[in-house]
């Protein structure tokens, strides 16, 4: 099952990420998806895994609440807020929030998958 909306995207990413399923979190990316971290620009499926690697590692309880959703054709441009509560690499309670952009583009298929997220775009 494919996500059919931008909308169910990103519930399909939240849900893998809180399952520490990188596979599945994964899965939900396009091929030629990037990911920003810190303003730098990880580009391609190994480089996608690794960032999501980082997450899931927090032992993440990660919420994500969508601001607004345009779709124009086979594209969508995603803001939400999000928070996440987890670990640092010592055990240590760790929390962090932001205001993501995201952009989604629709797949031959129909279905829609991630192709650029940048959790802090929009702060």
């Amino acid at each position: 099952m494919s996500a059919r909306t931008p909308q169910e995207c990103d519930a399909r990413i939240i849900d893998a990420i809180n399952r520490r399923d990188v596979d599945a979190a994964q899965a939900e990316y396009d091929a030629e998806a990037a990911f920003v971290v810190d303003g730098e620009t990880h580009a391609g499926p190994e480089a996608v895994r690794a960032v999501l690697e980082g997450f899931i590692a927090t032992k993440p309880s990660l919420n994500l609440e969508i601001q607004r959703c345009t779709v124009a054709g086979d594209i969508a441009l995603v803001s939400a807020s999000w928070k996440l509560t987890g670990e640092d690499p010592e055990g240590a309670a760790l929390e962090m929030a932001g205001r993501s952009m995201e952009v989604m583009r629709r797949q031959a298929d129909g279905s829609w998958k991630m192709l650029i997220d940048d959790p802090n775009g929009a702060d």
